[in-house]
Order: structure tokens, then sequence, then C-alpha cells
């Protein structure tokens, strides 16, 4: 039996039915497992301005709550020993760096870790590129970067998604898409989710609306600028069916918590398991930390494709402890998970607040409900 009651699951919906009508959103989900059952599935709203009514099952652009999915992806590879973390990219993959350049002693630990340098470059602002994945990879190789690998860590918004993605493919044989769908949705029975839609699925995504100037609170100059521009391309078909492993999974939030239910309870869920513990526990562990992050200007603490809890403006409650591990996505998505509490949590809605204040502040209102509620 759930250790949240019904009283307070009745409390937590009343506050996440409070976000819609004060206009925080059009739309959302939220899922809650502890000690991998179900405690909350829940949704509101519409799937758009002039949408229909939301359910568990609408989909949504999940933005850079995506990254960890490549991320595990590439964990399975290392977990059966066909690729280290400490690998340089370039013995996976030669055409990524000239042999005794500086961007050839970039590893796959780096990648994972926003230490790579690669933060971001022309195919960041090729829309018309993201659908052809030959492009993409050869305008990675032609990158240099901007950071020495190793020495700062900085996000990497739309990179990380295809340098991992390009690992699994070259270690596996399996496109990234493919090899996450093998390896972890349908493992997991996360049926609604997929690294961008197949040419066999309807693009029935939920419509984003990223708010104007005069609804958002004061900008404190973090994060990755103007979120209306850089939201705009994501209600685009065409982005839709793209294989964007940082930024355009297409899911739902009971299959994100699903996910983090999984990891919290070190790789296994209702008898399936899809990383062994220590996997868990090493991908998990922080790598490295900041005051200020090179590209988003703000804390960050990262783990091995995953943000780490304890920050300011970690999203995961008003006082994240830093043991909790998950992922934001562009003012719109979260998912973490707590091992200690044994809780899977996501939060998707359709409407683009701004990350480095109004988007926390609404999930840590969520996050901090849950948490009160199992004490």
């Amino acid at each position: 039996m759930t250790r949240i009651s019904e009283t307070d699951r009745d409390r937590i919906a009343t506050l996440f039915d409070r976000h819609l009508e004060a206009g925080l959103h059009h739309g959302a989900q939220l899922a809650v497992y502890v000690d991998g059952e179900p405690a909350i599935d829940i949704a509101g709203g519409v799937t758009g301005p002039d949408g229909e009514a939301e359910t568990r099952e609408t989909r949504h652009v999940l933005f850079s709550s995506t990254k960890p999915y490549g991320a595990v992806t590439l964990h399975t590879l290392v977990e059966e020993e066909n690729v280290d973390y400490d690998d340089r990219v370039i013995e996976h993959w030669p055409e990524f760096a000239d042999e005794g350049s500086e961007k050839a002693d970039i590893t796959v630990r780096q990648v994972l870790s926003h230490t790579a340098g690669l933060t971001q470059g022309e195919i960041d602002e090729r829309p018309d590129l993201w659908g052809d994945w030959d492009a993409v990879v050869e305008k990675l190789e032609e990158m240099e970067p901007v950071f020495p690998p190793g020495e700062r860590p900085a996000y990497h918004p739309l990179t990380f998604g295809w340098l991992v993605g390009e690992i699994v493919h070259r270690v596996s044989g399996t496109p990234i898409e493919y090899a996450a769908a093998e390896r972890v949705f349908e493992p997991l029975g996360m049926d609604d989710t997929g690294i961008g839609l197949r040419e066999d699925e309807d693009d029935d995504v939920a419509t984003l609306v990223a708010f104007e100037e005069f609804d958002r609170c004061r900008d404190p100059g973090e994060g990755l600028g103007n979120h209306t521009q850089v939201a705009a391309p994501f209600n685009d078909e065409g982005v839709h069916r793209a294989v964007i492993p940082a930024a355009n999974g297409i899911g739902t939030a009971g299959d994100m918590a699903r996910f983090y239910a999984c990891l919290a309870n070190g790789g296994e869920l209702e008898g399936t398991r899809i990383l062994e513990p220590e996997t868990v526990d090493r991908l998990t562990r922080l790598e490295v930390e900041t005051e200020a992050d090179g590209t988003l200007g703000r804390e960050g603490r990262f783990a091995l494709g995953f943000w780490k809890g304890g920050t300011a403006v970690a999203p995961y409650g008003s006082l994240s402890p830093k043991r909790v591990f998950g992922h934001a996505g562009l003012g719109s998505s979260v998912g973490w998970a707590d091992p200690e509490e044994n809780v899977g949590f996501s939060y998707v809605t359709n409407g683009v607040r701004d990350g480095s204040y109004e988007h926390v502040a609404r999930v840590n209102a969520l996050a901090d409900a849950v948490r009160h509620a199992l004490r």
C-alpha cells in the first residue's frame, strides 16, 4: 500500500488544479511512484490554447527531460562492457576528431557530465538539419571545443543528445531512437514514450505555449535566452519526427515516473531490471559541480547524464536533497528519483515558463507537497 494517504492525494491534486486555474499552463500531468507502486497519476486542462481535454495519455515534447533516456541507454552498453566511461570518443567514432588534437581527448565520461566543451555550434541554430542524422553528425565532427575538454562544466543543450546518440549507434550498431526503445522504453512498459515520432505515429503532441514577457517574472540573466524563440520550432511536425536525443523526447508524465521509479529502486521495477544497482550508483554519483555553469550561468551539479539536487535552482523541491537526481526540460517538464525515499516523480506541462525561477517554483510546490505527504 502506498505511503501517500487519500487525503494527501486530494491535497496534491488540488494544488495541481490550482496551477491550471492560475493560468501557469493550459494542460499538465503529474505522476508519482512510491516504493515501486503508482501513487498519483493525474491530468488536467487542455492540450493547447484551443485544444482538447488533456488526459494521462496525452503526449508532450519533453525537451531536456529526454537526456536521461539516451544516457541510460548508453549506460546499459557500459554495463555490457562494450564501452567504458573513460574511453576516448574517437575509439568508437574515428571521424569525431583528428588524432593528436585537443578534441581527440574528449571521453565518454566528459560527454555525459557536460564537460566535453562542445556546448553549442552551428547545428543548434539549424532546425532545418535536425531531421537529417548524417548531417548532424557531420556538423559535430566539424565542431571545435568552446572550452578545453574536462576543464569547465558547461551544459550542452542539444549536442549532448547527438553525441550520446552517435556513440550508442557506433557501439551497438542500432540508432539511438531504436536502442532506447529496446533497452529502456519497452522493458519498462513506457508505451507512450519515444525519441521523436516514427512514421507510423500520428502527430498528436500537445501544443507548447511559451509565455510572453509581461506574463513572466523578471529574468535573472540565466538560462538559454528567450524561451518563446527556443520553444517555437518544437511545435513543428518535422521537429517532432526528427531524432534529437537531448530535446525531442515525446512522452507522458506517467512513463517518466516509471523510469525514475526504476532508478530509485536500483534499476528494477515490477520484476524488470534495466541496470544493476552498482551501475545506478555509479551513474548518479556527483562528477562535477559549479557555481556558474558555462552555458546557463547558474549553479550545477552534474552526474553522468543527470543533474543532482542540492542547489537553489534544482527543481526537486524547495530544499532539494543532494541525493536526488533527475532532469528538467526547458521550463515545461521535470522528472526525478529519490533513492532514499524510493520515489519517482514527473510533472509535465505544455506551458513553457522561465526555467531559472518560474518553472522551478511551480514544480517545487508539487515536489514539496509529495515530500510532506511521505512524512
